[in-house]
C-alpha cells in the first residue's frame, strides 16, 4: 500500500493528528524535499527522493521511474508513506508517481490523506473570508469544478451537464463513520447538508 499522505502549508502545527499517527504506522516514509523532510523529521527519519523542478517531461519521468522503483518494494510488501506539502490531490507530483508505478509495479495499492491545502491556508494567513464561489487555477482553464452543500445531486449533475461537466462524483458525510460516495451513474435524489460534489469536464 501507497498512501500519499498531505504534511499542510509547511508549519509543523498545521500537520493533522492523522497525519502524525500515519508517519508513525509507517514501514518507510519518503518526501519530495527539505521543507518536507523537516515536518517528518521529529516523528520519522524520511527518505528524501529527488523530483527537479523542471519543465522537461522526460527528465520528469526519468525522475519518476527512479523513485517508483525506491518506493515499490516498501509498498508490495508493507506501508509505504510519500508526505508531501499541502494535500496530495491538489496539483500534486502523487497523481503522476502513482500512474507511473501503476505501469512498473501493478497491484500495489494507493490512497490519499487529506492535509491543509494552500488554498484554504491562504484565506487563514491573508485574513480573507471566502463566501462566495470561487475559481482555483494552476494557469490553465478550469476543467473541474467542487460544489458544497449539494442537497439534490440529481438535479444538480443535470444543471452542470448542460454546462459540458461529465463526470461527477458525490461525497457525504465525509470522514464521518457513515460516510457515502456516489458516482456518475449512482447519484442519488437527495443527499444531506454536509455533502460535496466533484465535477469534471
Amino acid at each position: 500500500m501507497l498512501v500519499g499522505l498531505g504534511l499542510g502549508p509547511g508549519n509543523p502545527e498545521l500537520m493533522t493528528l492523522r497525519a502524525v499517527r500515519i508517519l508513525k504506522e509507517a514501514d518507510t516514509v519518503f518526501v519530495p524535499g527539505r521543507i518536507a523532510c523537516d515536518l517528518v523529521a521529529p516523528y520519522r527519519k524520511p527518505v528524501m527522493l529527488d523530483f527537479p523542478m523542471t519543465d522537461d517531461e522526460a527528465k520528469i519521468r526519468e525522475c519518476m521511474v527512479a523513485n517508483a522503483a525506491k518506493i515499490a518494494p516498501v509498498a508490495e510488501n508493507g506501508l509505504a508513506v510519500f508526505g508531501i506539502l499541502g494535500d496530495p490531490n491538489f496539483f500534486s507530483t502523487f497523481s503522476r508517481l502513482c500512474a507511473v508505478i501503476s505501469e512498473t509495479h501493478t497491484g500495489i495499492e494507493f490512497r490519499t490523506e487529506p492535509g491543509i491545502s494552500s488554498i484554504t491556508a491562504f484565506a487563514a494567513a491573508a485574513g480573507v473570508p471566502v463566501n462566495c464561489a470561487f475559481a482555483v487555477s494552476d494557469g490553465s482553464a478550469p476543467g473541474a469544478g467542487i460544489f458544497l452543500k449539494v442537497r439534490k445531486p440529481r438535479r444538480k449533475a443535470a444543471e452542470l451537464r448542460a454546462e459540458g461537466y461529465r463526470d461527477f462524483v458525490l461525497v457525504e458525510r465525509m470522514f464521518f463513520d457513515d460516510m457515502k460516495i456516489y458516482r456518475t451513474d449512482d447519484l442519488p435524489e437527495k443527499s444531506d447538508y454536509m455533502s460535496v460534489m466533484y465535477a469534471k469536464k
